[in-house]
C-alpha cells in the first residue's frame, strides 16, 4: 500500500529528526563558580551561575555532604588569599570543574562542566531518556550513578523518572530502603510515595515501635504520623489518659488543636 505523500514526508522528517537528535553531542556547560564555607563547619558550598544569564533562574546554590567529593579543594584552602585553584568533581554522570583565584575565603571563577555520553547511553537503556547536559550535571552533583538506578528498577519500583531521580538521590532513597518498607508488609511504594516518606524520616523501627501500641498505619499514615510528631511515647501518653478509640485520625487532631498540653 503506497502511503499519502503529505505522511510519508512526516514520517521521514521525523525519522530525520530522531537521528539528529541521537547523534547530537551533549554539550558542556560554562559558567561562573564560586565556593566558600558552608554554615555548616567543615562543609563547602558550591554556586554555580549561567554564562551568558537569560535573567531567570541563572544560578544555582548547592551545600552538603556531596560537596566533599570535591577535589583539589579544601576549606584550609580557602584561608590561603590569592591561591590559583582548580576543584573538580568527577561523576558517572561527567565531570565539573571551577578554576580560579580565592580571595576573602571564597574561591571564585569559571565552571565547565563535560557530561558523560556513555552515563546517558547506559540511562537510555534503562528506558531513561532525554538527559541533557543541565540534567547530567545534577546528576554529577548528587551522585546519580547507573547502578544504583538499576538496583531500584530491579526490586520493582514504580513510577521512576529522569526528573524524580534527584529527589529519590538526595533523600537517600536506596534498595535496603524499599525492602525495609514492603518487609513491614506494605505493598511496593511508588517512587514519588518512597521520596515523601523518606523526606518525613519515616524509620521502619518506629513504624513497628507504632504497631506494638495497636496500630496499622497505611503509608500515608505513616507520613501524617512524621508530619504531626505522632511519636511511640505520644502514643504511649494518650493512652495513659484512658482517652477512647485513639485513632491516628484523632491523634493527628490532639497534636493540631494542643489538646495533649
Amino acid at each position: 500500500m503506497k502511503l499519502p505523500k503529505f505522511l510519508a514526508t512526516a514520517i521521514a522528517l521525523t525519522a530525520t529528526a530522531l537521528a539528529l537528535h541521537a547523534t547530537t553531542p551533549l554539550e558542556p556547560l560554562r559558567g561562573k563558580c564560586s565556593i566558600s564555607a558552608s554554615e555548616h563547619p567543615g562543609k563547602l558550598r558550591l554556586r554555580v551561575d549561567r554564562d551568558p544569564c537569560d535573567g531567570d533562574h541563572c544560578g544555582s546554590s548547592f551545600s552538603n555532604d556531596m560537596f566533599n567529593r570535591l577535589a583539589g579543594i579544601s576549606i584550609a584552602d580557602l584561608a590561603q588569599d590569592g591561591a590559583q585553584l582548580t576543584a573538580a568533581l568527577h561523576a558517572e554522570a561527567g565531570t565539573f570543574t571551577c578554576a580560579g583565584t580565592v580571595h576573602d575565603g571564597e574561591l571564585s571563577g569559571d565552571s565547565t562542566f563535560t557530561p558523560d555520553a556513555a552515563f546517558a547511553s547506559r540511562m537510555e537503556e534503562m528506558g531513561l531518556s532525554g538527559l541533557d547536559s543541565e540534567k547530567l550535571q545534577t546528576y554529577a552533583f548528587v551522585n546519580v550513578e547507573s547502578t544504583w538506578v538499576r538496583s531500584l528498577q530491579r526490586v520493582g519500583v514504580p513510577g521512576i523518572t529522569t526528573d524524580n531521580l534527584i529527589a529519590l538521590r538526595i533523600f537517600n532513597v536506596d534498595e535496603a530502603y524499599v525492602h525495609a518498607i514492603t518487609a513491614l508488609g506494605y505493598e511496593l511504594p511508588s517512587a514519588e510515595k518512597l521520596i515523601a516518606l523518606r523526606v518525613q524520616g519515616v524509620d521502619p523501627a518506629e513504624v513497628r515501635e507504632i504497631r506494638a501500641l495497636g496500630y496499622q498505619p497505611t503509608l500515608d499514615e505513616l507520613i501524617q504520623i512524621r508530619i504531626f510528631r505522632i511519636t511511640p511515647e505520644f502514643i504511649r501518653r494518650m493512652q495513659a489518659r484512658n482517652l477512647k478509640n485513639l485513632t491516628i485520625a484523632k491523634l493527628v487532631q490532639i497534636r493540631i488543636f494542643k489538646l495533649d498540653e
